[in-house]
């Protein structure tokens, strides 16, 4: 399969492995990356996930331009909006994503990393959405969320133009939180994935969640909703728990109830 799934605990490590073609996807591989992302959002020991690519070239290269764009689908595939849901296309998945960008990350690389939630990369990582030299447009998400996460001209830079950028200029306007060496690249999304872990899961799902809807939210909408939210979590066992072990000051055991 070109999508390796393992667990660690309760972390999910999904691997893109398909060194050969720097992790490009095609129609098989979108398919299974659906059917990974619906095992992690259904599997209740799961409670963060971090995504890689095999091999030291890429994280992912995005769509295989040999196969997946070439591929003739029937027009009517368009309405069928639940089919084949992605991370970064429909699914609606409130566990945290860890980015662990070993390379190249382009295209419909560049559109998952944009649907993660943090992201660390290796020095020579590359960042790019080429779409527009390719006839088409960045989609599952490029056009969407590229501007809501860095300024609107810088953006557009990465949209209109299809150029690249490098790691160190990501880093800067905020595309990925930071530079790791190669060696500590996996071992650091790691600890990054324990750490959110093991925090209260339903607190952690519903802060993504809250914070996610935030950007199509009116800021009383927003407000009321994590009031809401907020008065449903105090009432769980795992903020019983919380208090408990504060005041004994003891670690505390949540169990997402």
């Amino acid at each position: 399969m070109p999508i390796d799934l393992t667990l660690d605990d309760d972390v999910a490590i999904v691997t893109i492995n398909r060194p050969e073609a720097l992790n490009a996807l095609d129609q098989a591989g979108y398919c299974e990356l659906s059917r990974v992302w619906v095992e992690i959002r259904d599997n209740p020991q799961v409670n963060a996930a971090v995504v890689t690519g095999a091999g030291q070239r890429a994280f992912c290269a995005g769509a295989d331009i040999k196969t997946y764009l070439t591929e003739g689908r029937p027009i009517s595939e368009l309405w069928q909006t639940q089919q084949g849901q992605l991370l970064n296309r429909g699914i609606e998945l409130w566990k945290p994503v860890v980015a662990a960008v070993n390379g190249l990350c382009i295209g419909g690389g560049l559109t998952l990393l944009l649907a993660t939630d943090i992201r660390l990369a290796v020095p020579d990582a590359m960042f790019g959405l080429a779409e527009v030299k390719r006839g088409v447009i960045a989609a599952n998400g490029g056009t969407q969320r590229l501007v809501e996460q860095i300024p609107y001209p810088l953006a557009m830079e990465l949209l209109l133009t299809g150029e690249f950028w490098d790691a160190e200029r990501a880093e800067r306007w905020g595309l990925i939180n930071r530079i790791v060496p190669p060696d500590r690249l996996l071992s650091e999304a790691m600890r990054v994935a324990k750490q959110v872990a093991a925090n209260a899961p339903l607190a952690v799902r519903a802060t993504k969640e809250l914070a996610v809807r935030s950007r199509d939210m009116d800021r009383a909408s927003g407000l009321r909703l994590e009031q809401a939210i907020f008065e449903i979590l105090r009432k769980t066992e795992d903020a019983a728990a919380a208090a408990e072990s504060f005041t004994r000051r003891t670690a505390p055991i949540f169990n997402g109830t």
